[in-house]
Parts: C-alpha cells; sequence; structure tokens
C-alpha cells in the first residue's frame, strides 16, 4: 500500500470568504513559498474560501477570451482572473466553496495521483452531507453522474505543490451562460437544460440551501478523517501576505498573465440527427483532427446515460469513421436514442468537417468550461 501523499498531524486550516479574484489566487501561491525545498518542514495548509460574487477564472493552459465574454464580465462586475493550476473555466462566488491544500510535493507524485487522492478527501466531506461523489475522468468528481467538483493541481520549481477545488453548492446557470464561453451548449436552443443535466449542486443533492461557507464545516472533516488531521484554525503570516498583495498586482492582474494562450486553433460546428423522440442536435468541437469536446442536446426528459457515455468516449478521438463509429457503439448511444450508430456517427463527422472549416476563424479552446469538462494533454 503506498504511502499518503501528505502526513496527517496538525494542519494549519485558513477560512477566508468573499475574496478578490487576483488576491484569491496570489494567496494560494504565496503560501507556497513556505514549503519550498530547503525551507523547514511545515505541516500542509488547508484553505476553504469563497470568491467574491462573482469571479470568473480560466485553467492555466486556456485562452482568455475563448472561455471567458470579457464585454458581459464589465456590464455584470465579474473579475476576471487566470489559476496556476489547470482545468477548465469556471465562475466562483458566494455559491461555490473554493478549497486549496498546500505543501511539499512528495517524490515520484504524479500530478493524477494527487489529484485522485485528494479528490478522495472532497468525497469523504460531501459524504458528510449524505453525497455520494466519485472521482471520474482527470478534473471531475461527480455525484449522481453530473459533476459536483472540479479539481486541479500544481507543483512549482521549487518543490511547492498546490491542488485546487471548486465545490458546487450552488450554481445560477443563468448567469454562468452569460459570462463563460461554454462551448456547444451556448450555441444550443436550452443551454440551460444542457448545462443542468451534466453538473449538479450540494443545494439539488441535499433538498436544502446551500452556500460554499456552509460546507466548509463538511469538506474540512473530510480530510481531517482520509489524512488523519487535526485541524488547526490559522491565518496567513504577514511574510505569506506581503507576498500575496504583490503577486496579486505583478501576476494575477497582469495583461501578461490574462493574455497567456496556447497557439493552436479550434473549431466548432453542429449537426442533426433525427429520432423517434424528437431532434437531437450534435455539437463539436475539434483541435485538428481530434474531437475535444462533444455535447449532445434534445428534447429529452431524461438525458440517456449512454449519450453522457459517448460524449466523453467521443474526446480525444480522431475524425475517422472507424473510430467514431466505435466510439457510438462502445456507448450503446445508437439503442438510447433508437436510431443506427452510422447515422450518429455520419452527423459527428459532419459536425467535425464544419469545425474543420472555421477553426481559422475561432478563438483558441485549450480544455473547456468546468461545466463541460475536457481532457488536458499536459499539467494536471
Amino acid at each position: 500500500m503506498s504511502r499518503p501523499i501528505l502526513p496527517g498531524g496538525r494542519w494549519r486550516l485558513i477560512a477566508d470568504d468573499g475574496v478578490g479574484a487576483a488576491e484569491g489566487l496570489a494567496l494560494d501561491e504565496a503560501l507556497m513559498a513556505r514549503y519550498a525545498r530547503g525551507n523547514p518542514e511545515q505541516p500542509p495548509t488547508l484553505r476553504l474560501y469563497t470568491y467574491r460574487s462573482h469571479c470568473a477564472l480560466v485553467g492555466r493552459y486556456q485562452n482568455l477570451e475563448a472561455e471567458v465574454d470579457l464585454a458581459a464580465c464589465e456590464r455584470t462586475g465579474t473579475e476576471v482572473s487566470r489559476r496556476p493550476t489547470g482545468g477548465g473555466a469556471i465562475v466562483m462566488g458566494a455559491g461555490q466553496l473554493g478549497v486549496a491544500v498546500v505543501s511539499r510535493a512528495r517524490a515520484g507524485q504524479t500530478p493524477r495521483e494527487g489529484i485522485a487522492e485528494f479528490a478522495g478527501s472532497v468525497a469523504a466531506g460531501l459524504a458528510q452531507l449524505g453525497i455520494e461523489a466519485v472521482f471520474r475522468g482527470k478534473h471531475d468528481l461527480e455525484a449522481d453522474g453530473r459533476k459536483i467538483a472540479g479539481l486541479g493541481l500544481y507543483v512549482d520549481t521549487d518543490g511547492g505543490m498546490l491542488f485546487h477545488a471548486s465545490v458546487l453548492a450552488d450554481l445560477d446557470i443563468g448567469f454562468m451562460l452569460e459570462v463563460l464561453r461554454i462551448p456547444a451548449a451556448k450555441l444550443a436552443d436550452k443551454a440551460a437544460g444542457a448545462v443542468a443535466q451534466r453538473v449538479t449542486t450540494v443545494a439539488e443533492q441535499t433538498g436544502r440551501p446551500f452556500d460554499g461557507a456552509a460546507l466548509r464545516p463538511a469538506i474540512a472533516a473530510g480530510f481531517a478523517g482520509c489524512f488523519g488531521a487535526t485541524m488547526a484554525p490559522g491565518c496567513a503570516d504577514p511574510a505569506e501576505r506581503a507576498l500575496a498583495d504583490r503577486l496579486a498586482v505583478e501576476r494575477y492582474s497582469s495583461q501578461a498573465w490574462l493574455a497567456d494562450r496556447s497557439m493552436s486553433a479550434d473549431g466548432s460546428g453542429s449537426a442533426a440527427v433525427k429520432t423517434p423522440a424528437g431532434l437531437a442536435r450534435i455539437y463539436i468541437t475539434t483541435h485538428g483532427d481530434l474531437v475535444k469536446n462533444a455535447i449532445i442536446v434534445g428534447d429529452f426528459n431524461v438525458l440517456p446515460r449512454a449519450v453522457v457515455e459517448m460524449e466523453s468516449a467521443l474526446r480525444w478521438r480522431r475524425l475517422d469513421e472507424s473510430a467514431v463509429l466505435a466510439a457510438v457503439r462502445a456507448s450503446g448511444a445508437d439503442s438510447a436514442l433508437g436510431v443506427p450508430a452510422s447515422l450518429i456517427s455520419s452527423a459527428v463527422l459532419e459536425a467535425g468537417r464544419q469545425a474543420g472549416e472555421r477553426a481559422t476563424a475561432e478563438p483558441v479552446r485549450a480544455v473547456g468550461s468546468c461545466y463541460f469538462p475536457e481532457p488536458a494533454r499536459s499539467q494536471a
């Protein structure tokens, strides 16, 4: 049995509410300084915090303009910044709990192994509320097959490690669609329904109102139980605060950091499939000849699980007839929709053809939004 990624003992627990976009991320990075190689060994820090309503945060490898509607953010007073961790674009505010774990990276630990272990602690916290959540894919924690938390991890050159999670206590889907450029769903007639079928919240799962701050005791208990730790309430020290103030200005509010982007062009397209239950539309985002993201929308009373499986199976598949057909058949979506797999495959390929034609005119998409997650190929 492998040893835990972090030691137990006495952890520092920091709680903050209503932080700004740049300030919230800057303190997370500043906390890493005490865990640099050469510094005395320090117990881990768990920070549980909420952002000012609202902040739009993109992942480290994303194109800001492709993920965020900057005009809508200005109109609504939504702050914008870029995380040092990977993953997709998210909206944070009082309805979401930010989770940060900061410590020294363990030698030989891969980002995926670290994310999986930390995901178990977040899931253990949600279990305190009667929610069964499981780690799936690369950045997702799901409840009832729908995303309830997004995850990411970063290790700096000095050996410090930062784990990030955003847990959806609640979510204003309409507002999220206004400020984020959601691939595929943004084009759909029923965008809010498309998102609602793929994400869930603590409020929905428990049947009672929840905000991010109310999740703090359960999530802290989840980490304490998984790591055998005692949580000692504390705060950032003066040196950490001073560094955070500098990073907020010099990095997380700087245009150089915000404008950092991938150089490869993506595109998007769509095609319709007539099914016994009505018209279904397939939206595809591509990177070259690869499917980066697939979303299927239609007049479903309940979104068939096989359709979600097909969306997942298509990601990072080549737009090749045999590869696409195999993904459709493996998911069982043809049976669920009541149409031949070849018909669905043809629609996917047609959407992909459109996407290829539009790629040069579309902004770059590096990972996708938190709400329609796509596997990242570089750092987690």
